[in-house]
């Protein structure tokens, strides 16, 4: 068996962690001759050469100068081309990348190479693969999203490495007018700072705790969904009632079509966009609305931005805005195709009114924060870092890459503030933020903190 397992490197040299879980289920794979296929500059040699020592065979670097300021479609068309010219049975990437989390490249990498498709992968061998949802049987010709999961094995005393192909965009085969920023659908005008949910915190005594969540129980309100210009789109399709929210600020009538995640109704899909024309397109950040919106954009080259927070016309052009790098700056993201596609977050069906999250300073005391939650009648969540940890299960993440919640009180507990994590909590009505940390990020975006251990508070 021949698979090929895709590798983004960052900036520092590092792989993608995702990627690194990609890598070890590859090689973990009886009888298996593993092949790594990378993008980048010249240095990523450098690190596909070091990670041959874990046992590939071969590495393959993408690199020219066609193939710069691709964006996630492009990316997928040159990967597809390279594939293609490997021939392998399998494809192995990591879900997502943690700069981008966005998840697209894996879904159009399949559709451009007409390849099963499987997503959430924990681990696999031979004939099946065991995701968060089942285990899952493998078709010839699959490519699989693993999570983060796995901890890559360390080279034996005696591994030998491997130097890697360079390959450019002739040697692959590819059309250069579909690569890089010029075969890129999408463009990112700008960034700015993501300062969206910084609040004015008052600091309390432990002892208040329970005052201050009655107060603001009593206090509950509804919080509208902040806006970016006020220009309308003519014609928007909102696939099922999660993106419907936004359809409405962007157009006056927007149609509502049922969303049915199948290779069928994706086909009947595209031939009624290509009559129609719509402005836009919105699906919801589920796990199969994002793949069936990146097929559709992988099938029609169409713009599609991931985890689109905001969404308006300016003139005659779509402009979206997301979060990047973590959730950091917000991007200022304009298509160049018409229609435009998005997938957009709304805030998750969450019936407690009180949610206690546990962040990675607790995480020995987990169970502790569990019975705090269960003792004030709250729903229990956690951070990103307890999830990839082990910790905890992924369906009790809260953030960019977990779910978004609007409790009327979000108590964080131990949790430090990073930005991707504050963008699945920010529409909560009062956030309490308890960090032994008076200094910690978390307290910027809450309303009352408390300064504190979480043994101080248990004592209470």
């Amino acid at each position: 068996m021949k698979i090929v397992v895709c590798v983004r490197v960052g900036t520092d040299g590092e792989p993608n962690p995702f990627d690194a879980s990609a890598y070890e289920v590859a090689l973990a794979t009886t009888g298996a001759e593993v092949i790594l296929l990378s993008m980048g500059a010249e240095k990523t040699a450098d690190t596909l050469e070091k990670m041959t020592r874990l046992g590939a065979s071969r590495a393959v670097l993408l690199c020219d100068r066609a193939f710069a300021g691709a964006d996630t479609l492009a990316t997928a068309y040159a990967l597809s081309c390279a594939v293609k010219k490997i021939a392998p049975d399998r494809i192995i990437c990591g879900r997502k990348t943690l700069i981008g989390d966005t998840g697209q490249v894996p879904p159009m990498l399949a559709e451009l190479l007409g390849y099963d498709f499987i997503s959430n992968v924990l681990s696999a061998d031979e004939k099946s693969a065991v995701t968060r949802d089942g285990t899952r049987e493998i078709k010839d010709h699959t490519v699989l999203a693993v999570e983060k999961q796995a901890v890559l094995r360390l080279p034996s005393l005696f591994s030998r490495t491997v130097t890697p192909e360079i390959m450019t965009a002739d040697d692959i085969g590819a059309e250069k007018e579909r690569c890089g920023l010029g075969g890129s659908p999408t463009r990112v005008l700008s960034t700015s700072e993501n300062t969206s949910g910084k609040r004015k915190c008052r600091f309390i005594e432990p002892s208040e705790l329970s005052a201050a969540v009655s107060e603001a129980l009593r206090r509950r309100r509804e919080k509208e969904m902040p806006k970016i210009g006020t220009e309308k789109l003519a014609r928007v399709w909102s696939f099922g009632e999660t993106p419907l929210e936004y359809a409405k600020s962007v157009c006056e009538n927007p149609e509502i079509l049922p969303f049915m995640p199948t290779r069928e109704a994706l086909t009947l899909l595209e031939a009624r966009i290509k009559a129609e024309r719509p402005d836009a397109l919105l699906f919801g950040n589920d796990e199969a609305s994002r793949e069936i919106a990146a097929r559709l954009a992988a099938r029609l080259g169409l713009g599609l931005c991931a985890d689109c927070t905001a969404i308006t016309a300016e003139g005659d052009r779509t402009v979206m805005y997301r979060p990047a790098l973590s959730g950091s700056l917000i991007a200022k993201i304009v298509s160049n195709t018409v229609p435009a596609l998005a997938t957009v977050r709304s805030a998750s069906e969450e019936n407690s009114p009180i949610i206690v999250a546990a962040g990675y300073g607790v995480r020995s005391k987990l169970e502790k924060v569990r019975r705090f939650a269960e003792n004030i009648g709250a729903d229990f969540a956690v951070s990103r870092k307890l999830t990839d940890g082990g910790y905890a299960p992924y369906r009790e993440q809260v953030g960019l890459t977990g779910k978004t919640v609007s409790p009327a009180v979000y108590i964080a507990v131990g949790i430090s503030g990073a930005v991707h994590h504050i963008v699945g909590m920010d529409r909560s009505e009062t956030v309490i933020a308890i960090n032994p940390d008076k200094n910690a990020p978390i307290f910027d975006y809450a309303d009352i903190g408390i300064c504190c251990n979480f043994e101080d508070l248990e004592d209470k």
